[in-house]
């Protein structure tokens, strides 16, 4: 059995383990990719049929089910050993599982097995986005010049198999911005931008990174559209000039309770100017969330992340805790538990907001929840 553990950064701080959702490292999102055209054609293998394979498989699911991803990618690998290394599906939980957990030679063994077996291009071709993500991975946070022209070189392969993937480019592009070719990496963007649905929230940052493609060198939070509690829809790539907090709590949670006097005081003294804050909570029971958050009076947006996908994209694994973002989308600071200072980050990068972005009268620009906002020197802003 696999034995992985987290280690819990605090004592005034809640964490998920293994009991947790399980989802892929956080990137743009990858179109779903297409079955295999031949695969209904083609006769199963014996090992499908095995029992030893199916009983494995069925314990899989049964764990996946229960939010036990380490367990399950447990019963994928002894079903895939079952099946001579040929099943697909286990060796796609697999990489999820590593990749999730951080075993990025692992994690590109199981994608390099993965791109042996399909057979059609956009197959392939995803696989390799994988392998490219596992290798880049591996290479941790400072990787060398010869890393990263070896992920370059399976990106380039990825989208030369399938050029209608977006995901591959938007890596493509990442890379050779840290290549420091940066005209190439504005390319490869704008391609992504082509390929990308109009409700995709990576369209929006590909169109940004197209535009100043020196912003793909800044470490950024992952690119999300959420629908918030009052209706209105929440994209970080969209925030039009404003610096965004984002808080993952819960009402369950006692540190994040004994925080709520200290954002309830942010959210007033920073009132009218360009700051959107969202909420992010792990509540599982949907009324007492809205009744808390209604007794409670807390004004500002909020979310239920019910599958823990948000929590996972961002890395969020305990709770309190805080990313704060300039207004290009940037992660300036990652703050875990109480007794972060929060304040004092968003009076930096308000400040700087404000520099960069002066206000000027009788201009009225798009406000995040999708309300006018009239830009007034010396007064404060007057939502209408």
């Amino acid at each position: 059995m696999l034995l992985r553990t987290y280690l819990l950064s605090s004592v005034f701080c809640i964490s998920f383990t293994t009991a947790g959702c399980l989802a892929q490292a956080a990137d743009p999102p990858t179109p779903a990719a297409p079955a295999p055209a031949s695969a209904a054609a083609k006769p199963a293998p014996a090992w499908a049929s095995d029992p030893k394979f199916l009983d494995a498989v069925r314990q899989a699911k049964e764990l996946e089910k229960k939010h036990e991803p380490a367990y399950a990618a447990d019963a994928y690998k002894k079903a895939n050993k079952v099946a001579g290394g040929q099943c697909t599906e286990c060796l796609q939980a697999m990489y999820r599982t590593e990749m999730f957990y951080r075993e990025y030679k692992d994690a590109l063994a199981s994608a390099t097995s993965l791109q042996a077996l399909y057979t059609t291009p956009a197959m392939i071709s995803y696989v390799g986005l994988e392998r490219a993500q596992a290798m880049l991975a591996q290479a941790g946070d400072k990787p060398k010049p010869a890393q990263l022209q070896a992920v370059d070189a399976v990106l380039k392969q990825a989208i030369e198999t399938y050029s209608n993937n977006g995901a591959a480019r938007f890596a493509e592009g990442e890379v050779l911005a840290r290549l420091g070719k940066l005209a190439e990496a504005s390319v490869q963007f704008t391609e992504c931008v082509k390929c990308a649905k109009p409700n995709d929230p990576s369209r929006l940052r590909a169109q940004h990174f197209a535009e100043n493609p020196s912003l793909a060198l800044n470490k950024m939070a992952p690119a999300f559209e959420v629908s918030a509690l009052d209706g209105s829809k929440f994209n970080l790539d969209a925030m039009n000039g404003h610096v965004v907090l984002i808080d993952f709590w819960a009402t369950w949670c006692g540190p994040c309770n004994a925080e709520l006097p200290h954002m309830k005081k942010i959210a007033k003294e920073f009132a009218g100017q360009p700051l959107v804050i969202l909420s992010v909570s792990w509540d599982s029971d949907e009324e007492a969330w809205k009744s808390f958050i209604a007794k409670n009076e807390i004004t500002w947006k909020q979310y239920r992340d019910t599958d823990h996908k948000l929590s996972r994209e961002c890395d969020a694994s305990s709770i309190p805790h805080y990313f704060t973002n300039d207004t290009d989308a940037v992660l300036t600071a990652e703050m875990v538990c109480s007794g972060s200072n929060v304040e004092g980050r968003l009076k930096k990068l308000l400040a700087k907001a404000r520099e960069t972005q002066p206000a000027v009268a009788g201009v009225v620009v798009p406000e995040p929840s999708g309300r006018a906002v009239v830009s007034v020197p010396g007064a404060e802003e007057a939502q209408r």
